[in-house]
């Protein structure tokens, strides 16, 4: 079935479906996270407290890598 699309074409549609997984599998983590913790990720963030925010800096610094390694993959 995949003969008759061109390469190109298939790359793209694989990064993107990737891409998508990958922020769909990510999102669904940090929800399941947040259900586990006791405490609001939000009201902690707003009181200012520096260890949840550091939590969430490496969630999108994990998001930016998969994203990276997926797209990467995907194009080559």
């Amino acid at each position: 079935m995949t003969d008759s699309f061109d390469p190109l074409i298939l790359n793209i549609l694989y990064a993107c479906m990737g891409g998508f997984l990958t922020l769909l599998f990510m999102w669904l983590g940090c929800k399941v996270f947040s259900h586990i913790v006791s405490f609001s990720i939000p009201q902690q963030l707003a009181a200012g407290n520096m260890a949840v925010g550091m939590m969430i800096m490496g969630i999108f610094i994990g998001i930016g890598t998969a994203m990276g390694l997926v797209i990467g993959l995907g194009l080559n």
